[in-house]
């Protein structure tokens, strides 16, 4: 970022915080009203666009606020190792610059050196939008073309529909296996009424983004919207279902819970900081007493959920005089007999088996890891690494508001007329005053302004300094509403009208594809919902 540029909010531009809870809705309409309760409520990472090497205008502008695991990517990036990017889109209409932000992550992710893949995702389309093949094909077709028109290279990326693509198929088929109906009732809100074909369509989005790492696990970024995040989730759980092995650190015989495990971690450390105990000679007992006098003492650093203690406590308590030794402890999951004593075999140093686990004694987490991963793949397992994820802001509406597929108005399709992007945009909302003097006297609010999104997110394109100096002088008072919006309905038009000459240019390239446009399924149609972009 620029010294000169405002640094975006990367709450969405609200001051206060709701005290409603946020709902993620993957189909829904709903806008995000406090993008910092997403961190509260669901884990949602603050985005740093000082961490990436060499940062996309979204990342540097705050148009991308969060994150899951990304450091992951960014790591593997820096080292030049394999990573990979995956997004999707539901052909139930025309690409709009909404979109965009997706189609530019995709394509920067690209030309970060990832292997890419931009799917098409029908059967979704079909089961949870109603909508008919004839229409998906002639959508998915135009969403295609702006992908590649925009940059998407299809020599060095891949391109698939899900009903099309039977390895996705056969993936999604062996995650079902491990889901069940009460999931999708918690995270989706199903119930009796929801059709089977709408569940099968999440469980082939939850394959659809462990897709990349079939041939080869490696770091994996989903660039969605805050939307989507329940699918990330589900996924994520479902990556770690399908593993032989979990490795967790231990510091006993007995099991702990994740809450359990971080605890004793943190009460571990303290004890060793203190001159006066001699972890080596620690007992689990011993360990009980000293944890109740930390969380009963002020002055230390331990502030412990109250049931997590007692139930670490008892544990304690229960392990008696069992030396407290830290280990790496390999829990068998789903592993084949083979695979677990070839595990064993692979494990260097002191170890120690037991009937549904191994514990290690000399190795740290991620070797263990790396371990357990290869002797996975060895015996056909997946060794899926946890997917990441970026999450950017939904554009406002041009009219005020969210912007919907539903309402023209508020949003400006890929396909429109050059010169019906350029009326849009003269005829959007802003976040001016009420007259020009009032505007001169007090500044304009760009950070409540449509038309300074469309600046921010597309149309200054990666020139910092020029979205800095519109933010700038309208912030200043010194840029009018008239004045800006007449210069970027120029910029709107020159976009539209250079973005479909490429698309006419894309045509020939999406022939060369081998992907199906044009198929012959049969099913039901039905009325397309409303959706926030």
């Amino acid at each position: 970022m620029t010294e000169d540029q405002p640094t975006p909010k990367t709450d969405g531009g609200t001051d206060s915080v709701s005290s409603d809870d946020v709902a993620l809705d993957p189909w829904g309409s709903s806008t995000i009203e406090d993008y910092r309760k997403l961190f509260e409520q669901f884990g949602i990472e603050e985005f740093d666009a000082e961490e990436v090497p060499d940062p996309h205008y979204l990342m540097r502008r705050g148009a991308i606020f969060g994150h899951r695991e990304y450091g992951r990517v960014v790591e593997a990036m820096a080292d030049d190792e394999p990573f990979a990017a995956l997004s999707g889109f539901m052909p139930t209409g025309d690409p709009h610059i909404g979109h965009k932000l997706v189609f530019d992550e995709l394509i920067w992710h690209q030309e970060q050196g990832g292997e890419v893949y931009g799917l098409i995702a029908d059967l979704e389309a079909h089961s949870a939008r109603g909508m008919s093949w004839d229409e998906i094909d002639e959508h998915a077709r135009s969403y295609l073309l702006s992908l590649i028109a925009l940059g998407f290279d299809v020599e060095d990326g891949e391109l698939y529909r899900q009903s099309d693509n039977r390895v996705l198929q056969d993936l999604a088929f062996e995650i079902g296996s491990t889901t069940n109906f009460s999931e999708f009732e918690a995270i989706y809100g199903f119930g009796g009424e929801t059709n089977v074909s709408h569940m099968q369509s999440v469980v082939t989005q939850l394959a659809d983004i462990l897709y990349p790492q079939l041939d080869e696990p490696m770091p994996t970024v989903i660039p969605v919207g805050p939307d989507q995040d329940p699918h990330v989730r589900f996924a994520r759980d479902a990556a770690a279902r399908m593993r032989y092995f979990k490795v967790t650190e231990a510091f006993a015989s007995f099991e702990l819970d994740d809450e359990e495990r971080a605890l004793f971690r943190e009460l571990y450390d303290a004890l060793a900081a203190d001159d006066g105990v001699d972890t080596d000679d620690l007992r689990c007992e011993d360990a009980a007493e000293r944890l109740l006098a930390f969380v009963n003492d002020p002055s230390t650093a331990i502030d412990a959920d109250p049931a997590t203690r007692d139930s670490l406590v008892e544990k304690l308590e229960n392990g008696g005089k069992e030396p407290i030794r830290p280990r790496v402890r390999f829990l068998d999951r789903n592993a084949n007999e083979a695979a677990f004593d070839a595990l064993i075999e692979a494990i260097p140093g002191e170890k120690r088996r037991y009937d549904a686990h191994i514990d290690s004694f000399d190795l740290d987490p991620a070797a263990a890891e790396e371990i357990a991963r290869e002797v996975e793949i060895e015996h056909d397992g997946y060794g899926f690494q946890a997917p990441s994820s970026i999450y950017h802001r939904f554009m406002t509406g041009l009219t005020g508001g969210k912007m919907s597929s539903s309402i023209p108005a508020s949003h400006i399709s890929l396909l429109d007329d050059p010169e019906d992007g350029y009326d849009k945009v003269k005829s959007a909302a802003t976040g001016g005053r009420a007259t020009a003097e009032e505007q001169r006297e007090l500044g304009g609010k760009p950070d409540e302004c449509p038309v300074y999104e469309l600046y921010a997110y597309l149309l200054a394109e990666s020139d910092d300094e020029f979205a800095a100096r519109v933010y700038e002088e309208c912030a200043g008072g010194e840029r009018l509403c008239g004045g800006c919006k007449e210069q970027a309905a120029e910029l709107m038009q020159e976009f539209l009208a250079e973005h479909q000459e490429k698309r006419e240019e894309a045509k020939e390239v999406l022939d060369g594809v081998d992907i199906d446009l044009d198929s012959d399924r049969r099913g039901l149609g039905g009325q397309e919902e409303e959706d926030a972009v």
